[in-house]
């Protein structure tokens, strides 16, 4: 095979293959040689998968399995373009490349998990950039090790043309509901209509595979335990987390009593300010807040650490009695930057309640990030 190009296409790979476990096998790729001219490299750490196609020569059938680091690696120090891999009865893997060679353990094909059925009768077909629009939205409010594993991942719901999906911690929740043009799969007399939970690391690795292209469309194919997207030559493979989502519309509060209009770009531009003194990171210095006052037309950002302190105000529009409320700074930012709109909304009540932020000019769809603020003794 080409050693650049399979270099190249495995990269994927190497982000699913497992870095420390008991199970040897899963440290490694399964490379399948199917005659006469194809072969396949899957990588799965018992949550999440990934399977290739790529063209080969194949000289001879057959099924090893080869440690991925040493693998990316000897590709990457071989010269030269055309590589032969051989594996012998004893299981030594050699790699071939001019006159140089490398040889190295593998292990049968016998030994690797068994992975998840890759076609099921259930499923639909979605503009890849739908998805990763969506998925990048809301993929910053996901918890990580959360005591409730359901909100470990992205909920996503999908219907007749549209899609919901929606991430949620113990501070933030973010909402995203898009008009979506979902096909049926072939030959299949099941509709669109699925719920269900993608882990954290598999959402962002299928951010990263999926387009920003409008015409690239993927298939997505459910099971009870899985789920499975298919690219043009890349299977992604991942269990689902099992479990009820959380009721996330009754936790919303629709009733603020506060309404500010701004900006986008200013406010995120005050916020960044503050972080250069929120996110300093000095030896025994505790983390700041930023604190936002609406006083009249005006909004005032601030915060005060050990770093120093910054001040920065702008002109708003604002309907309400004035406030003062405080938050982590870097959750706000990624809660105002997920807005699709210039100019945003931000609802508030108290000190102590959640805040919503949403577009001012929500025409193409739904989207609403939800924040918990701060206590503060001050």
């Amino acid at each position: 095979f080409n050693r650049q190009e399979v270099s190249n296409k495995i990269t994927p790979l190497m982000n699913v293959v497992s870095g420390k476990s008991t199970l040897t096998a899963v440290e490694g790729i399964l490379i399948e040689a199917n005659a006469p001219d194809s072969c396949t490299f899957t990588a799965f750490d018992l949550e999440k998968g990934i399977k290739i196609t790529l063209e080969a020569e194949v000289l001879e059938q057959g099924a090893y399995i080869i440690n991925a680091q040493k693998f990316n690696q000897t590709l990457k120090v071989m010269d030269g373009d055309e590589i032969t891999l051989t594996v012998d009865s004893k299981l030594t893997a050699t790699f071939e490349c001019g006159k140089s060679s490398h040889k190295t353990g593998a292990l049968k094909a016998e030994e690797f998990p068994e992975i998840p059925d890759l076609k099921t009768e259930k499923g639909f077909v979605v503009k890849e950039s739908t998805l990763k629009l969506m998925f990048s939205k809301v993929s910053y409010a996901m918890g990580i090790n959360e005591p409730r594993p359901v909100l470990n991942g992205c909920f996503v719901r999908t219907e007749e043309g549209n899609i919901n999906i929606v991430a949620c911690d113990g501070f933030k929740l973010a909402v995203c509901s898009y008009g979506a043009e979902l096909k049926k799969l072939e030959d299949s007399e099941r509709g669109v209509e699925y719920s269900f939970i993608v882990p954290v690391k598999s959402v962002n690795e299928i951010i990263k595979l999926l387009s920003d292209n409008e015409d690239d469309e993927v298939t997505v194919y459910m099971s009870h335990k899985n789920m499975v997207v298919v690219f043009d030559d890349l299977i992604f493979f991942t269990r689902l987390i099992n479990g009820e989502y959380v009721d996330y519309n009754r936790i919303i509060i629709k009733n603020h009593k506060i309404e500010v209009k701004t900006e986008k770009s200013r406010i995120i531009a005050a916020l960044e300010k503050a972080s250069l003194i929120t996110e300093e990171r000095i030896a025994g210095s505790v983390r700041s807040h930023v604190r936002i006052e609406v006083v009249g037309d005006i909004m005032k950002v601030s915060a005060v650490s050990t770093a120093g302190s910054i001040y920065d105000e702008f002109p708003i529009e604002h309907d309400g009695d004035d406030l003062s409320i405080a938050f982590n700074n870097r959750f706000l930012i990624d809660s105002i930057r997920a807005c699709r709109s210039k100019t945003i909304k931000i609802s508030m009540s108290s000190p102590l309640m959640s805040i919503n932020v949403e577009p001012y000019d929500d025409e193409e769809g739904s989207e609403l990030f939800m924040l918990l603020p701060v206590r503060t003794r001050d």
